[in-house]
């Protein structure tokens, strides 16, 4: 370890959004792509290198990298209140998880990986506009419904979604009390 380097107590919210900025401009620059990429075609892991990349920045910041890598995985508890520090830390994860697979996956791949991303994001979009529609009461049987489907489908993307006609299924229907069926 160098002298002078953070080796305690937790990093503070400066030095994650530091870490978090630095890492996605870093990620998004050709050579590093390439340096990923390189890693993989020589059978090395993905997540090696970003961590490595992850570690070269607590050097420049002058924090230890292993108490830095240490420090990540406490952000969510240690930070539990400060809700744009925890979006912005999983911003940094989903980042870190681009960047692998678009070094694991190939250009084609993980071209039609993010199409459908993309469109699995616009139908979950799509699924929150409709439930708002409904009382907090119901959205909340909407959510409970969703997350056992998501529980049942061990959590796969496809699962996250309900559709406009399965919702109207859980919501209870406002009968007019003029007709009654037979």
């Amino acid at each position: 370890m160098a002298s002078g380097t953070q080796s305690s107590g937790m990093l503070t919210r400066e030095q994650l959004y530091y870490l978090f900025d630095r890492f996605i401009f870093l990620t998004s620059q050709p050579d590093v792509k390439k340096r990923i990429a390189e890693a993989v075609q020589d059978k090395q892991e993905a997540v090696a290198v970003t961590t490595a990349i992850q570690e070269e920045i607590f050097l420049e910041m002058g924090v230890d990298p292993r108490f830095g890598i240490s420090c990540l995985g406490k952000v969510s508890t240690v930070y539990e209140n400060d809700l744009d520090l925890v979006i912005q830390f999983y911003k940094f994860l989903s980042k870190e998880e681009v960047a692998c697979d678009e070094a694991e996956l190939g250009e084609e791949e993980f071209t039609e990986k993010m199409l459908n991303q993309q469109k699995l994001q616009e139908q979950q979009l799509e699924m929150l506009k409709y439930m708002r529609k409904f009382h907090l009461d119901d959205q909340s049987a909407i959510l409970e419904k969703l997350h056992q489907q998501m529980e049942n489908g061990n959590y796969e993307s496809e699962t996250s979604i309900l559709s406009a006609e399965q919702i109207d299924e859980i919501v209870p229907r406002k009968v007019s009390p003029l007709y009654t069926p037979r």
